[in-house]
């Protein structure tokens, strides 16, 4: 349902806003989420140009998020790398339908509004809270102080 570059751009914006507020490379982010570098750099690019995320060069520098992530949704992700394309009209153009949409494409175009406005609804800060055994982006669970150091 969503392109690669939604899923890089999504793995991007995760990573950064797990390590906000420090800058990261593009080196670095492409070795935590598994994205090409390449293809990376330009998925950040479109990123820094919809003013999403910021790029400073020299020492200290790196890509970091403009917004905090309780404030950065994953709608303005999405829409500013691969946006949700609502179902207005029939994609058929057949004339008899117009922007009365027939039952397929009324189905279709409900889940599409569904997750549109579960992505509007669902900061950053709300993907990186999620209890359960999985964190993002981490390959093994992160296991609590008190069971790594023996106290109750």
């Amino acid at each position: 349902m969503f392109s690669q570059k939604v899923e890089y751009a999504l793995r991007a914006v995760v990573h950064l806003a797990h390590e906000a507020p420090n800058p990261q490379t593009v080196e670095q982010i492409a070795r935590v989420t598994k994205v090409p570098q390449a293809y990376l750099a330009k998925v950040v690019q479109e990123l820094v140009h919809t003013g999403l995320l910021r790029s400073q060069r020299g020492i200290g520098g790196g890509i970091s998020m403009v917004k905090t992530p309780d404030q950065l949704t994953l709608l303005e992700v999405v829409n500013a790398v691969d946006p949700i394309h609502r179902i207005e009209t029939c994609p058929l153009d057949l004339a008899s339908h117009g922007v009365r949409l027939c039952p397929l494409h009324r189905k279709l175009d409900n889940a599409l509004a569904l997750v549109e406005e579960a992505f509007r609804t669902t900061t950053l800060a709300d993907v990186l809270s999620q209890p359960g055994e999985n964190k993002p982006l981490c390959d093994v669970p992160v296991t609590p102080l008190r069971q790594v150091s023996g106290r109750s």
